[in-house]
């Protein structure tokens, strides 16, 4: 009998010790295992005008750029500039080698001279003729008045008029001469001019005050017409490339207000405008292009080629329901949030609308204002969920 009990004794308190560690098995389940309340914050959906605004990435550019080079192929013979150097407009950056372009200069100068004395001398010739011919004019009237009174004879003043002719023909003869040798004065010069024009053509001048942003080629190198020896940029009129989500541009307009902000500068953004919308989007990126120029100059213009962040501020919107974008889930292909109503989950499929930087949707349809809505969750969400409403999940950032 002693040992019955002594067995019973033993069964109960191993009894009471696996039913100790059941409930607190089940207890640890309930409160922090598989089974217990998945932790959630919730925010209320409140109406208000959301303020949309567009994020993009650019670089600085320069609005207007020069670049520099022969209007011939040639050889360079020099460059004066380095990147970087401060240009007046009509400074001379370099010059192409001439050649023999001097040498063609020379004779051509002197074909004009040769042109110049050749027509000296046809009016020479001209006022000669024009002395002979008013002489023969006025040999052959005086014949013809004496013919008349029978003084000289027939035969004697069809020689002054033939006199005359003869001076008619030789004046308009050396008049023509003289025609065709201005004519070839003016052909000369007008060659001369052109070989001048090409040889200014081989000084590679600035066409504005800027700066030298690159150096293409150095001296001693051959380079065809039109290619670039220099670029000069005019370092106040830089803008920002930026490119912008295609499904999130609907209404960006000029002159919409943007806020720059450099990579090489952390503080207070600069403000600028936007200035243009290209007319043609990036299909591989699926981004539309865009111009913003800075409003005011900073006493220091940055960098060609510095990466910046462009914010874009939208028109305000109507007054709609707005969530924050984490709260919108994507359940069985649906869209919509997690509604809280008397401690039971629901499911509301959304139409969204804009956003905002600050990560504020608008509800266009599913939702009217005042619901509370589900924005952080500890682990995925189910209708049958049991939930526990906290202020903030550890290591998620609200």
């Amino acid at each position: 009998m002693k040992k019955y009990f002594s067995i019973y004794g033993k069964s109960i308190a191993l009894a009471s010790v696996v039913l100790l560690l059941v409930v607190l098995l089940a207890y640890v389940a309930l409160r922090a295992g598989p089974l217990a309340p998945i932790e959630v914050t919730v925010e209320q959906v409140t109406s208000k005008a959301l303020q949309p605004a567009l994020f993009g990435i650019g670089t600085v550019e320069a609005r207007f750029t020069h670049k520099i080079g022969p209007t011939a192929a040639g050889r360079i013979k020099r460059v004066d500039v380095q990147v970087g150097d401060s240009v007046k407009a009509g400074h001379i950056l370099g010059e192409m080698d001439p050649v023999d372009l001097d040498d063609k200069l020379a004779g051509q100068e002197a074909t004009v001279k040769r042109a110049q004395a050749s027509v000296l001398a046809v009016e020479a010739q001209v006022q000669e003729v024009a002395a002979r011919k008013a002489f023969a004019q006025v040999q052959s009237q005086r014949y013809a008045l004496l013919l008349v009174s029978h003084s000289v004879s027939e035969e004697g003043a069809s020689i002054k008029r033939q006199e005359l002719e003869i001076a008619n023909a030789s004046f308009a003869a050396v008049q023509a001469n003289l025609d065709a040798s201005r004519q070839e004065l003016i052909r000369a010069r007008a060659d001369r001019e052109g070989l001048l024009r090409q040889r200014m053509n081989l000084r590679l001048i600035s066409p504005i005050d800027g700066t030298v942003s690159q150096r293409d080629a150095d001296a001693g190198t051959t380079v065809v017409a039109g290619q670039s020896v220099v670029e000069v940029i005019e370092p106040q009129s830089v803008w920002v490339n930026v490119r912008f989500d295609q499904q999130r541009a609907q209404g960006l307009t000029v002159p919409l207000p943007a806020k720059i902000v450099l990579r090489s500068r952390t503080g207070e953004p600069l403000e600028g405008r936007l200035v243009r919308v290209e007319p043609h989007a990036d299909a591989v990126t699926q981004e539309v292009l865009a111009k913003v120029e800075l409003t005011l100059r900073p006493g220091v213009m940055p960098p060609i080629g510095e990466l910046a962040e462009v914010s874009v501020a939208l028109p305000a919107q109507t007054f709609l329901p707005v969530v924050s974008n984490a709260s919108l889930q994507r359940v069985d292909g649906r869209l919509g949030v997690w509604v809280i109503d008397k401690d039971q989950l629901n499911f509301v499929p959304v139409k969204t609308g804009v956003s905002d930087l600050e990560g504020q949707v608008q509800i266009l349809q599913g939702l009217v204002g005042g619901e509370r809505v589900v924005v952080y969750s500890h682990k995925a969400l189910k209708a049958s969920s049991r939930i526990k409403v906290v202020g903030s999940i550890a290591g998620v950032k609200p």
